[in-house]
């Protein structure tokens, strides 16, 4: 019987009231809080289906499934995460406690997610308790149901004898459910601990490891017919991990001896012939590499690679000696051994922090080996020297990297990677691309016969078989690198498109246009048709293969749909154009910005939303050649039609260097032409591409815009344009710029206008009020107020150094402090406390990941010296973005007040006026 099943009634959607705007109501942080932000789609193979989970900010989520034949609509209440069948015909999705369950639950309360199945003919629904995971099939005919391990009873085992075998826990196996959906037939088993289907849907591959009763069996289940076949048995060896071939005739799979705890076990690889039903001899394992816990197991899509990786070396972890007996009190190595200490040597390739937060990445870092199944040959490909290698399906080549000899200078200068090919049939690398950015990896072609980047300025392509590197677009005027890159750094690229599958082109972007460069001839053309530059719209390819997040080929004379974002109007649209052809076509108008979310399998069915200010992003479904008759099949805008709501515009002016500048202004709820309003600035660096941004209706460490609009403020997002060793007064000329140019348009009270930013908009903001009086008040969160103290600090998140940051990064100062060191104290707003004005909130998580949450300490024992109006939030346990749903409640409502009472006028309240005492609570 299937666990915990039950039927449950059909649920159909059910429409919400619809709102006319003269019913509207005031904005609640309750209403933000319930209001719900629709997640990625998913569709089904065939087009048929469409299934979306609707989130809200506080609660629990639905997921709304809709048949697009029938427009029937289902909404699964509590449900998340949704997927689909292949042909659409059935649904899961999790069943998470409720969030009064969650919030009240106790630490020893194992709360567990459930599991539901919807058949979209019938409506009818299944319920699994207790499920770890679920997954259809690739034909979508099957479903599998993983459950989460039985619950121990601890009083039944204190009765059990002393000699039971102890089990780690990713050991531990759990009963798995394989149901035939057309039927319902059922298939049950115990003690699973990984499972594998291959692609085309035949076989489905069990490891089975009871440990107490010293059973490891490798099993493999027919699907079509459900029978199951015993592979291999023992008594001693785990079984690991699997992997299928996508033509069913292979398995491999890994082994290791049980009686070694998982850290140190080694294990060996094996593979099965499932047409023969044969265990196959590999070759001897070399003396210098063996398997691991982490070596994951992957085939190639013709069935003729196993790729795995391999360490040198299994170690059992390191342990700590224990006193023994009376004398082990004074024995130096054993006391000395319980030490807590870290040495940070001055040669060492990464400094200790950084070193502690990716050593369990290290650990699990293995090294790409592939087995050429027909040769039954052995390769290893990454090694000590050379560890990362790109996983591709190419036959002859792959990428290869290596940071290693740039590790020490990354504390300064940032990523670097040495680029390597690296031989499939030999394990042979060829050095291409010494110190080259880690953010602009090369791209190989299909047939591995050619390899282009980009390197100070130009793109490139390197022709293998003759190794030669030609130069694309040298004789190109049009520029390549980053035209608006304002980091002391060489300015990248923008990154490459698709290869034509045979690999006779590759796809490349400059700001505008997209070029197609053939990789014989090396000439290029516009796929664009120069269409970008002429109207300022930079144009992108849209993945269209398989649901996959990137497109990896194209194939010739494919129709090519492109994004195109205006910098001009800020909008989106979308065109059609073909492989080969210098020409586009526009198949959507108006403006407004748009996304695709998902594509069907294996039909041109296409997923994607508009969205404005004032215009939620409900999902719509089109077909590739037909956006006319796109048709709208979700309905969450009847959320924004409950309340009032303001409207965007795109601003312009000149900065303080007399050049163009852009910026969005949303104007209040109800606005009045020629009323003056109170105004809050919120920036980052470019802010005017949210001009058709739908709000993010969440309560975070952001100023919710349509609260803020609803309640009678104006709000404005302008750009940011930076100079290179003088960011802080780069961010005033623009700031004090675009302010005056709203004062100017008779929006803003001058005598009303607030400021808002976090992190690098918090630094910002910090240095902005002690530039201008034009603010009459700030709230900077997670600010870098002193940059001589915080260019040595640490990224506690990622344990690196933030010296590289201010050199070649988001602080643009481009040189060492020791070289510069007057150009840290002009940027550093603390130096300059004694000329604020302006009074400033400062909010912090003590345990923020990014910035040293003791840089806001500093502002504030600054300001509080100087005698100056100033608040600090400290918010305990919280990283860099508040992540307690208490704190950014309080947060949200602590700003409101303060803006509300420095721009308004209105009443502080006590915390503001008279601070809060320090209180301990039970």
């Amino acid at each position: 019987m299937v666990k915990g099943f039950k039927i449950l009634p059909i649920a159909l959607l059910a429409a919400t009231a619809s709102v006319h705007a003269s019913q509207t109501q005031p904005i609640q942080l309750q209403d933000i809080m319930q209001f719900e932000s629709l997640q990625k789609p998913v569709i089904a193979d065939n087009g048929s289906v469409v299934a979306v989970e609707a989130k809200p900010d506080r609660g629990n989520s639905r997921s709304i499934v809709k048949q697009l034949e029938t427009n029937k609509t289902f909404d699964l209440v509590g449900a998340s995460k949704p997927q689909t069948s292949a042909d659409g015909r059935f649904v899961i999705a999790t069943m998470s406690p409720d969030l009064f369950s969650k919030e009240t639950a106790k630490k020893e309360d194992k709360l567990s997610d459930a599991l539901v199945l919807l058949d979209t003919q019938t409506g009818t629904q299944q319920q699994f308790e207790d499920v770890k995971s679920a997954s259809f099939s690739e034909d979508g005919q099957f479903l599998v149901v993983w459950f989460s391990p039985p619950k121990e009873d601890k009083d039944a085992e204190k009765k059990e004898s002393e000699d039971k075998v102890k089990v780690e826990d990713a050991d531990v196996g759990a009963p798995l459910s394989v149901i035939a959906l057309a039927n319902k037939q059922q298939l049950d088993f115990q003690h699973v601990t990984q499972f594998v289907i291959n692609s085309s849907s035949e076989q489905l591959a069990l490891a089975i490891n009871d440990a107490q009763a010293k059973q490891h069996q490798l099993l493999a289940v027919e699907l079509k017919q459900l029978t199951t076949t015993t592979l291999l048995t023992s008594a001693t060896d785990f079984i690991g991990e699997l992997a299928i071939s996508p033509d069913a005739s292979k398995l491999a799979f890994t082994y290791g001896e049980q009686a070694n705890k998982r850290w140190g076990r080694e294990y060996q690889l094996g593979l099965y012939d499932l047409n023969n039903h044969a265990a196959l001899s590999l070759p001897q394992a070399e003396k210098n590499w063996t398997l691991n816990q982490h070596s994951n197991l992957n085939f190639s899509q013709d069935n003729e690679r196993l790729f795995f990786g391999r360490v040198p070396s299994v170690n059992e972890q390191a342990s700590i000696a224990e006193f023994e007996d009376k004398a082990d009190v004074l024995n130096i190595d054993i006391i000395t051994g319980k030490r807590n200490l870290r040495v940070w040597h001055g040669e060492d390739k990464k400094i200790k922090p950084q070193e502690v937060k990716e050593y369990q990445d290290e650990l699990a870092r293995t090294y790409l080996a592939v087995l050429h199944v027909k040769a039954n040959r052995i390769v290893q490909l990454a090694d000590q020297q050379v560890p990362d290698i790109e996983l591709g399906e190419q036959k002859r080549y792959l990428i290869g990297s290596s940071d290693l000899p740039y590790q020490k200078m990354i504390t300064w200068a940032g990523f670097y990677r040495d680029i390597y090919l690296v031989d499939i049939n030999t394990g042979n690398k060829l050095l291409i691309l010494p110190q080259q950015s880690s953010y602009q990896m090369p791209t190989l072609s299909p047939n591995a016969r050619f390899m282009a980047y980009f390197k100070m300025g130009d793109v490139f392509i390197f022709d293998i078989a003759n190794g030669r590197k030609i130069n694309l677009t040298q004789n190109i005027a049009t520029p390549f690198a980053n035209e608006d890159h304002d980091y002391p750094s060489p300015a990248p690229g923008y990154g490459f498109g698709p290869w034509i599958e045979d690999g006779s082109s590759v796809i490349v972007y400059d700001k505008y246009d997209a070029w197609q460069f053939n990789s014989t001839s090396h000439s290029g053309f516009m796929l664009t048709n120069g269409e970008g530059r002429k109207t300022g719209t930079q144009f992108r390819l849209v993945a269209l293969a398989d649901n996959t997040p990137f497109q990896p080929t194209i194939s010739n004379e494919q129709t090519l749909l492109f994004h195109g974002y205006s910098h001009i109007n800020k909008a989106d649209q979308f065109y059609l154009g073909k492989e080969g052809i210098a020409e586009i076509k526009q198949v959507t108008t108006g403006e407004k910005k748009r996304k695709i979310l998902a594509r069907a399998k294996n039909t041109e069915t296409l997923v994607f939303s508009e969205q404005r200010y004032d215009l939620y992003p409900d999902l719509q479904v089109t077909e590739l050649s037909s956006f006319e008759n796109a048709k709208q099949i979700t309905q969450l805008d009847k959320q924004r039609q409950a309340f009032a709501w303001g409207q965007a515009e795109l601003v312009q002016w000149r900065d303080g260097d007399g050049l163009p500048a852009d910026g969005v202004l949303i104007k209040p709820t109800n606005y009045q032409e020629g009323k003056q309003y109170p105004v809050l600035v919120y920036f980052y660096r470019f802010m005017s591409d949210r001009l058709h941004a739908f709000p993010d209706m969440k309560i975070n460490h952001r100023p919710n815009f349509a609260w803020y609009a609803d309640n009678g403020y104006a709000i404005f997002l302008p750009d940011i344009r930076f100079e290179e060793g003088y960011p802080g007064i780069s961010a005033v000329k623009a700031l004090t710029a675009g302010v005056q140019k709203i004062i100017d348009m008779g929006i803003a009270d001058p005598d009303a206008v607030g400021i808002q930013g976090h992190s690098w908009g918090g630094y910002q903001t910090a240095f902005a009020v002690t530039q201008t009086n034009i603010f009459k008040a700030a709230v900077s969160g997670a600010p870098v107020s002193n940059m001589t103290s915080a260019y040595s600090g640490i990224r506690h998140g990622s344990g690196l150094a933030r010296q590289f940051q201010y050199e070649t990064g988001q602080s643009r100062i481009g040189s060492s402090l020791f070289s510069s060191p007057q150009k840290y104290i002009e940027n550093s707003p603390v130096f300059y406390a004694e000329r604020i004005q302006t009074p400033m909130m400062i909010m912090f998580g003590d345990k923020d990941d990014a910035v040293p949450w003791e840089q806001g300490v500093e502002m504030y024992l600054a300001m509080r010296r100087t005698g100056k109006d100033v608040v600090f939030l400290q918010y305990q346990d919280e990283p860099h973005h508040l992540k307690k749903y208490p704190n950014k409640l309080d947060y949200s409502i602590k700003m409101m007040e303060y803006f509300e009472h420095y721009l308004k006028g209105k009443p502080a309240p006590l915390w503001l006026s008279e601070g809060e005492a320090y209180q301990e609570y039970q």
